[in-house]
């Protein structure tokens, strides 16, 4: 039977190959983390990592992820204590309804090692770049992807902000 991980776990795929990876999680698996936004890719609330990239959940379908690693916002945490970015968006107010909040920390995840691999956004200077330094805007640029209606935006950027510092990722 054709599986994939999801948070270390193998699942089978749902029988209906129709069956959307967010509505897999939320329905079938009953991880409610990951969010139904706008079910349309517009919003990241259901912003999740395939394999540590980011992916919009609303428009992948399930049996696409067939023998691949799903990690969501259940998985962040590591024998019980909270990822540091978790933790980073705590101490810097990275929230208010955090309905957007599993879809921006999930986002900001895939977008360090997006960074650290050179990969570049609409607003890096340097094409050649081995690596990009994360700039205000480009943190900005990287997660324009997750909307945040309640306005918590200075919070989740101060709060990748200081994960990416102290992975030795240092704004210019």
């Amino acid at each position: 039977m054709p599986t994939m991980s999801i948070n270390g776990a193998e699942h089978p795929l749902p029988p209906d190959p129709r069956v959307s990876l967010l509505d897999f999680l939320r329905e079938h698996l009953h991880l409610s983390g990951t969010k139904i936004g706008c079910n349309q890719g517009a919003c990241g609330a259901c912003t999740v990592l395939a394999d540590g990239e980011r992916i919009l959940s609303c428009l992948a379908l399930a049996v696409q992820y067939e023998g691949r690693a799903i990690t969501t916002v259940e998985g962040l945490a590591l024998d019980g204590q909270l990822h540091p970015l978790q933790q980073a968006f705590i101490e810097h107010d990275g929230f208010q309804c955090g309905y957007c909040t599993p879809g921006q920390l999930c986002s900001a995840i895939g977008m360090a090692a997006e960074l650290k691999r050179g990969v570049p956004s609409h607003v890096t200077a340097d094409l050649a770049a081995g690596g990009i330094a994360p700039s205000h805007d480009e943190i900005r640029e990287r997660m324009s992807g997750n909307l945040c209606r309640c306005g918590a935006h200075n919070g989740i950027v101060a709060a990748i902000n200081e994960q990416l510092a102290a992975a030795g990722q240092e704004a210019p």
